[in-house]
């Protein structure tokens, strides 16, 4: 009786919009390839940390307090009267860097496995645009605690939009609401970081879903599968539905990733000053300068690159630069393989120096300005460009493999 109401519920529904057509376009009989690997847990962990994000900081608001008189008292009052609001900001703070842990492995995961290349250039592209939203979502979100590094990390970064040539000033003024980081500096960060961006990203997050299932999954072997389909079932040959078999898989990856989480909201939540430094627990004091002003983790890395160069114009231009690199990267990969499995020596020494290069950078954006610092930033910004400026000539001469027409899969 209860299974005839559900599936008579079922039929209704469908009638008047597409939910088994779309739960099979998606999930169901959503062919992906069988050799995927343990790197392809990050797409689908970033969307579960996207999700914890929007639950957090939807808790957050109820006490939050978008004034520059009452917000760091309001993130006090939570952590110290609010029943489990120490556990909610915690968990939106970590998730924070979490969120960016698990782009970047997936970013990288794409590096590795060509999955920027034909036919998925603009699925690419759109998930570049996550990325910079992310960063944008990233950064106003950090002024709300109002804290000293919060206050003076944005009066620093703001002031880079007046190097612009004509339009700095009136830009730089428009972004910060008053001449000063103000109330309504505040107000506007405050509406973009839990109304604005958030829409933004989960468009984005739709859309780069969307593209996927239209060209497929990428793998380890760079194999399209759907170019190999059985002549009866019509169905690849060497992909399995994503559901129950990813589904699974994933619910393992995400157990596994949520006991790690757990251990660092429980036992390290500011991870030595990493992901919440000691500077933001003193309330914002314009008149008192922190000695180094940094930004979080995940921005260090553009931030050296900015500190590398002594002019402010081209500083935000190679920071700027070094970001743009990362969009038309799928045309700039002439190798005729997609996956480092492939690829030659030249591409694997290549990709070896741009992560040593992307993580030097990272830890010189946290330590203050020395001529030695300086000197070694200037020498990993220069590797990080030449990744891909060089590409077009290292990938094209690269010695590579021949890449299969079958995936190789073995128990």
């Amino acid at each position: 009786m209860i299974n005839k109401m559900l599936t008579d519920l079922r039929d209704w529904v469908d009638v008047r919009f597409p939910m088994t057509e779309t739960w099979n376009y998606h999930l169901a009989q959503y062919y992906a390839p069988k050799n995927f690997n343990a790197w392809y847990y990050f797409g689908s962990l970033a969307l579960l940390v996207f999700v914890l994000q929007i639950v957090t900081g939807i808790f957050l608001t109820m006490n939050y307090k978008p004034d520059a008189g009452m917000a760091f008292a309001s993130v006090e009052y939570i952590m110290r009267d609010v029943d489990w609001g120490w556990l909610i900001r915690y968990l939106h703070s970590t998730g924070a860097s979490f969120f960016f842990i698990t782009v970047y492995l997936h970013m990288f995961r794409g590096l590795m496995y060509g999955s920027y290349k034909k036919p998925r250039e603009l699925l690419w592209v759109i998930g570049m645009f996550i990325y910079l939203a992310l960063m944008a979502e990233a950064f106003m979100g950090y002024l709300l605690p109002w804290g000293q590094m919060s206050f003076w990390g944005a009066q620093v970064i703001i002031s880079l939009f007046g190097a612009i040539p004509w339009i700095g000033d009136a830009l730089t003024l428009w972004v910060r609401g008053d001449y000063v980081i103000a109330d309504a500096t505040l107000n506007r960060f405050f509406a973009f970081h839990v109304i604005l961006v958030p829409f933004i990203l989960a468009a984005l997050v739709f859309v780069h879903l969307v593209a996927l299932h239209h060209v497929g999954s990428n793998n380890p072997d760079g194999v399209e599968i759907k170019k190999n389909k059985d002549p009866v079932t019509h169905k690849p040959v060497d992909g399995i539905p994503f559901h129950p078999y990813y589904t699974v898989k994933d619910i393992v990856g995400i157990g596994v990733f949520l006991i790690i989480f757990a251990a660092v909201v429980f036992f390290l939540p500011e991870f030595g000053g990493w992901f919440l430094e000691k500077d933001n627990f003193i309330p914002a004091d314009p008149m008192k300068t922190p000695e180094h002003i940094v930004p979080l983790w995940y921005f260090t890395p553009f931030y050296a690159i900015l500190r590398a160069i002594p002019d402010k114009l081209l500083g935000v231009i190679a920071m700027g630069g070094a970001i743009v690199m990362l969009f038309i990267l799928p045309w700039l990969d002439r190798s005729p393989v997609k996956s480092i499995r492939y690829k030659g020596p030249l591409f694997k020494t290549a990709l070896v120096i741009f992560v040593i290069s992307f993580i030097a950078l990272g830890y010189l954006g946290t330590q203050p300005p020395t001529p030695v610092l300086t000197a070694f930033a200037q020498l990993f910004s220069f590797l990080y460009f030449a990744f891909f400026i060089l590409m077009p000539w290292y990938s094209s001469i690269d010695e590579c493999k021949p890449e299969p027409t079958r995936v190789n899969f073995s128990h």
